[in-house]
């Protein structure tokens, strides 16, 4: 593809952006679905080592199966929901101009929409899923699955506290105070997760 057509393609976007508005929703959905996405697989991780888990390819094995789970849930539900509200949104502006948007602009702009906020929704939780799991990857290389644990504690706590700063930017607010937060959430769930009884 040349210069040419992906500036304009790229212009394009912007002007889609500007009709729909579709990336604060996309921004809300990668914060949203990133934070679901680190909190499951600390869910993951804690479930394998309460129940004594210490093969690494079983850990890998549950925690890639859940993390294209949560994928494809964010994705499919996402497109589901952004179809019908966009549908909708497009069908009352048909009715109120009286003209068929299907194929002009606007409804360009839509569908879009529809497959950007989709595919932030079902890639955020994915990757970030998958980056907590990253250090078991690497287990033959640390020599150890206890320290397999705890980096992928370390990285999630890194992660959740880095979303919490990236809301905190959204809003103009402390950007530690929201890290601390989103670290908290993460604190919490751990410890729930100690609390339940596996055995």
């Amino acid at each position: 593809m040349s210069w040419e057509r992906l500036s304009q393609r790229f212009s394009e976007l912007r002007t889609y952006e500007q009709i729909t508005g579709f990336s604060e929703i996309a921004r809300r959905a990668l914060a949203n679905n990133a934070f679901d996405g680190v909190l499951t697989m600390l869910g993951v991780l804690m479930g394998n080592y309460l129940s004594h888990v210490r093969n690494p390819a079983t850990v890998i094995r549950i925690g890639v199966a859940t993390s294209v789970s949560i994928g494809v849930s964010g994705l499919w539900g996402a497109y589901l929901a952004e179809s019908a509200e966009r549908e909708r949104e497009l069908a009352d502006l048909e009715r109120i101009s009286l003209v068929e948007l299907g194929d002009t602009r606007i409804g360009r702009a839509s569908r879009v929409a529809i497959w950007i906020v989709s595919l932030v929704d079902g890639l955020a939780p994915l990757l970030s899923s998958l980056i907590v799991l990253a250090p078991f990857l690497f287990a033959s290389f640390l020599g150890n699955v206890m320290a397999c644990y705890v980096l992928s504690l370390i990285v999630a706590i890194v992660a959740l506290f880095g979303l919490g700063m990236f809301l905190g930017h959204i809003s103009g607010r402390s950007l530690i105070g929201y890290g601390l937060r989103t670290v908290l959430a993460g604190a919490v769930a751990l410890a729930i997760n100690a609390l339940l009884p596996l055995e």
